[in-house]
């Protein structure tokens, strides 16, 4: 069974940088072709994709928050990265950390709230 754990700070102030982890058990992130993937959900607002990368590396990133982010993995770890730089009070959201197929999330983590505010 696959699961996944988010962690990092909750609060963020503006200007600095969101940083969070996703530590995953019951499968390695550098197998079966797996997509490893951030998603938020602004309050009140819709999920959004983030960026995901796949088992081979490669990286791929919402058009929208390209310039600001970042995800990168630790293989020896089995966990996978998110950085988003410059955060705003528009960045405030609950952030998952999911895997699965490149059209199918088959796994999420229970999610993590982290506030963008000073």
């Amino acid at each position: 069974q696959v699961q996944l754990q988010e962690s990092g700070p909750g609060l963020v102030k503006p200007s600095q940088t969101l940083s969070l982890t996703c530590t995953v058990s019951g499968d390695s992130i550098t197998t079966n072709s797996y997509y490893w993937s951030w998603i938020r959900q602004p309050p009140g607002k819709g999920l959004e994709w983030i960026g995901s990368i796949h088992y081979s590396g490669i990286t791929y990133y919402s058009p929208s928050l390209k310039s600001r982010t970042s995800i990168s993995r630790d293989t020896s770890k089995n966990q996978f990265t998110l950085q988003l730089t410059s955060v705003t009070p528009e960045d405030t959201a609950v952030y998952y950390c999911a895997g699965g197929q490149f059209d199918r999330v088959l796994w999420w983590g229970q999610g993590t709230q982290v506030t963008a505010s000073s």
